[in-house]
């Protein structure tokens, strides 16, 4: 009988935000637009095991980026060969959701399957997705390529929960988007749960401070105790916070570009 497998975690920064506020990214009291600058990071992430790595998310390209205006330091597929990973080669590509962030930069994966939730794909495809407050946190050419490539079949949709390979699981939460979903993956610590856009900061989901873009904010709140409760490693990982390089230790050599989570 197998050992169950276990994964290393390296969140992989490549861009940020400077000019954001913190009334921009906290609901109510918690923000105030006229309050201090606060920077916001842009991560993919790398599952490593044995013989594969799985990436959860895939950023936006540098093309993108001259409509959007961040500071964008180089196209995710380049950041993660930082630490060894080689984008064909990659199998599965899990895609928390489909805001521009987060699922931009997808051609250089090209043997591998997409793994999102199919309430996302509907969403993003259904009458709501042209209205104002949604349509600005997307690109029409990314989910012209979510459709292409569920006609080429490599798009897999998710109705809930899934294990994508052995020790990675992917459970639909919503909140910040209707099917946006929360990775969870064994690694020596024990599960880590890595939030996306379920936590943009730390503060969002050790605070209780949901973040001021949503969908549903009864579902934020009813995330953050998913992931509390599932994360025996007692790790919930934030999708956007430059703490993370606090927190966790650099990659030798990736110092401010790449950490090790677990």
């Amino acid at each position: 009988m197998t050992d169950p497998a276990v994964h290393e975690i390296y969140a992989v920064k490549y861009g940020q935000n400077l000019t954001g506020l913190r009334g921009h990214y906290f609901m109510g009291p918690d923000g105030d637009p006229h309050d201090e600058h606060m920077q916001l990071d842009y991560f993919v992430w790398v599952i490593r095991s044995p013989g594969q790595d799985v990436l959860l998310d895939a950023g936006f390209t540098a093309a993108t980026n001259a409509r959007r205006g961040r500071d964008h330091w180089e196209d995710p597929s380049r950041a993660v060969t930082r630490i060894g990973v080689d984008p064909a080669s990659v199998p599965f590509v899990i895609l928390s959701h489909l805001h521009y962030d987060h699922c931009g930069d997808l051609d250089p994966f090209s043997s591998a399957t997409f793994v999102v939730q199919q309430e996302e794909v509907a969403f993003w495809t259904g009458p709501y997705a042209a209205r104002g407050e949604f349509a600005r946190y997307v690109e029409l050419e990314d989910i012209q390529r979510i459709v292409r490539l569920n006609f080429e079949r490599r798009l897999l949709q998710v109705d809930g929960a899934r294990e994508v390979v052995d020790g990675v699981w992917v459970q639909r939460v919503g909140g910040h988007t209707p099917g946006l979903q929360a990775t969870f993956v064994r690694t020596a610590q024990g599960i880590v749960a890595l939030a996306s856009d379920a936590s943009h900061f730390f503060e969002n989901v050790e605070q209780d401070r949901p973040f001021a873009v949503h969908a549903d904010v009864v579902d934020m709140y009813r995330t953050f105790d998913t992931m509390n409760a599932r994360a025996t490693s007692g790790l919930v990982i934030a999708g956007h916070d430059p703490a993370m390089f606090d927190r966790f230790p650099a990659v030798p050599g990736h110092e401010g570009h790449v950490v090790r989570i677990a």
